[in-house]
C-alpha cells in the first residue's frame, strides 16, 4: 500500500461566474454574481424567474447540431452526438483541466488515471427521446438516446473519448455527489490504486432539470437577480438553479511535481455521514452534517480552531441553511471557534450534483491565491446564525486550512479538509 500526499493539480470551469480560472477568481474576489433573469418556459408566466446562466454557450436547440460554444474548442461530431447539453460544458471543462494539469494522451490512458463523474443525466433529452418513441409508436429511436440522457452520460462519453483505462465511476447522492466523488478519489490515491483522478460534475440548465424543484417550494421566487440567492439571510426564500460543469484533478503530489503541474492545494482528509431522517429535508439540528464535519477534521488531524474558512453548502433555503447553521454552531461555536463562513451559491446559484466539485475548486483558488470570498447579498443575517462569522465582503487574508461542506437528498453529507500547499 502506498500512502501519498494528495493535491489539487488542475482545474476546469464552465460556470455562471466564468468559463475559465481567471474569470472565476475575479468573480469570487469581487463578489460578481452570475445570476440573471431566465425564462424556463418562454411565453409562460412562471413564478421562478432567475437562474445562474452560462455565458458564451447556446444549447437551446433541441439537437447538438444547433449548439454553439466559445472559440478554441474542437469537438468531434461523433463525440457531440453522445453529449447532453451539460456534456458539452463538461467536455470544455475537461479540456481545461487537461491543459492546466499538463496531461498528455499517454498519461490519460496509463491505467493509473481515473475518472469520477456526477450529474442527474439530461431530463430534457430524456423527455425529447421518450416523446419521439411514443409519438412514432416505437418506429423512431435515436441511437445515442440512452448514453446522452441517463445519469452515467458523463462517465460514458468522457472515459471513451479520452481513452481513460483507470477507475471510472459515477456518483448519485444528489447535491453531495461530487464531494463524495472527491473523497473517494482521495482514498483511491492514498491507497495506491490510482495516481490521479479527474472529478467532473455537470448539470443542464433547463426547466426539466431545475423547475421541477418548484413543486417542493425549494426555488426562490424573488425576481431580482441581485437578491434571489441569499444564504443565511433572514429573508431567503429558496435556491436559484444553475448548470454548467467543473473538472478538478486530485493527484499524488510526487506525480504532479514530476510533471510540472500546478498545485493549488492539498487535500488532507474527508468524512461523510447520513441524517437517516428524511428523503428531502436535512435533519433540523444538522446532526448528519455535524458528524461528517467531525469525521473530516479527525481524518485530516486538525481541530475546529485550526480551520481558517468554511465554504458552506448553504443553498438559500429556509430549512437547509438553518440545519447547517446548527451543525456549524455545534462544531465551531460550541468550542469558541469563529472561522469565516460563506456560501458562494449567492454568486453562482446551486449547481446540484456539481456544487461540491465547483465549490471545492473555489476553495482551492482561495488557498492558492490568498483570499476568502464573502457572503454576497447578505443584508439581514438570520438571528439563528448567532455566533457564526459571516463576512459580507471578501477577506484579503490567506487561509491555511479550509473545510468544504455538502449535503444532499436522503440525508447524505460529505465534507473535505484542504490545506494551502506547503512543501
Amino acid at each position: 500500500m502506498r500512502t501519498a500526499r494528495v493535491v489539487v493539480s488542475g482545474t476546469g470551469f464552465v460556470t455562471s461566474i466564468g468559463n475559465d480560472r481567471a474569470a472565476v477568481s475575479r468573480s469570487l474576489r469581487e463578489l460578481r454574481p452570475g445570476i440573471e433573469r431566465f425564462d424556463f418556459l418562454p411565453g409562460t408566466e412562471l413564478p421562478v424567474k432567475v437562474a445562474g446562466t452560462i455565458k458564451g454557450f447556446d444549447t437551446t436547440a433541441p439537437q447538438w447540431a444547433g449548439w454553439r460554444w466559445p472559440a478554441g474548442y474542437t469537438i468531434p461530431k461523433d463525440v457531440l452526438r453522445g453529449l447532453p447539453p451539460h456534456g458539452l460544458h463538461a467536455f470544455c471543462a475537461m479540456e481545461q483541466v487537461i491543459a492546466d494539469g499538463r496531461l498528455t494522451a499517454t498519461v490519460l490512458a496509463d491505467g493509473e488515471t481515473g475518472l469520477f463523474c456526477s450529474s442527474a443525466g439530461s431530463p430534457r433529452l430524456m423527455r425529447q427521446y421518450l416523446n419521439q418513441i411514443h409519438d412514432s409508436r416505437g418506429e423512431r429511436i435515436a441511437p445515442m438516446s440512452v448514453v446522452s440522457s441517463i445519469a452515467g452520460t458523463l462517465n460514458f462519453n468522457l472515459a471513451a473519448h479520452y481513452g481513460i483505462r483507470g477507475a471510472v465511476a459515477g456518483f448519485a447522492s444528489a447535491c453531495a455527489s461530487t464531494t463524495q466523488a472527491l473523497g473517494y478519489a482521495f482514498d483511491e490515491i492514498t491507497l495506491g490504486r490510482q495516481r490521479r483522478v479527474l472529478v467532473v460534475g455537470g448539470e443542464d440548465l433547463s426547466w426539466e432539470s431545475i423547475y421541477t424543484f418548484h413543486g417542493m417550494r425549494a426555488l426562490s421566487r424573488n425576481p431580482d437577480p441581485a437578491r434571489a440567492s441569499r444564504p443565511f439571510d433572514r429573508d431567503r426564500d429558496g435556491f436559484v438553479g444553475t448548470g454548467g460543469a467543473v473538472a478538478l484533478m486530485l493527484e499524488d503530489a510526487g506525480a504532479a511535481q514530476a510533471r510540472g503541474a500546478p498545485i493549488y492545494a492539498e487535500v488532507l482528509g474527508w468524512g461523510q455521514a447520513s441524517d437517516g431522517s428524511s428523503v428531502a429535508i436535512t435533519h433540523p439540528e444538522g446532526q448528519g452534517l455535524a458528524r461528517a464535519m467531525r469525521q473530516a477534521l479527525d481524518s485530516a488531524g486538525v481541530t475546529p480552531g485550526e480551520i481558517d474558512y468554511v465554504n458552506a453548502h448553504a443553498t438559500s433555503t429556509p430549512t437547509g441553511d438553518l440545519s447547517e447553521t446548527r451543525a456549524l454552531q455545534a462544531i465551531f461555536t460550541a468550542v469558541g471557534a469563529r472561522p469565516p463562513v460563506s456560501s458562494t451559491k449567492a454568486l453562482t446559484g446551486h449547481g446540484l450534483s456539481m456544487a461540491g466539485v465547483m465549490e471545492t475548486a473555489f476553495c482551492a483558488l482561495s488557498l492558492a491565491e490568498g483570499f476568502i470570498p464573502g457572503n454576497a447579498n447578505l443584508e439581514n443575517p438570520d438571528p439563528a446564525c448567532e455566533g457564526l462569522n459571516l463576512p459580507r465582503t471578501t477577506v484579503s487574508q490567506a487561509p491555511r486550512l479550509v473545510l468544504k461542506n455538502s449535503s444532499g437528498f436522503g440525508g447524505s453529507n460529505a465534507c473535505l479538509v484542504l490545506r494551502r500547499w506547503e512543501i
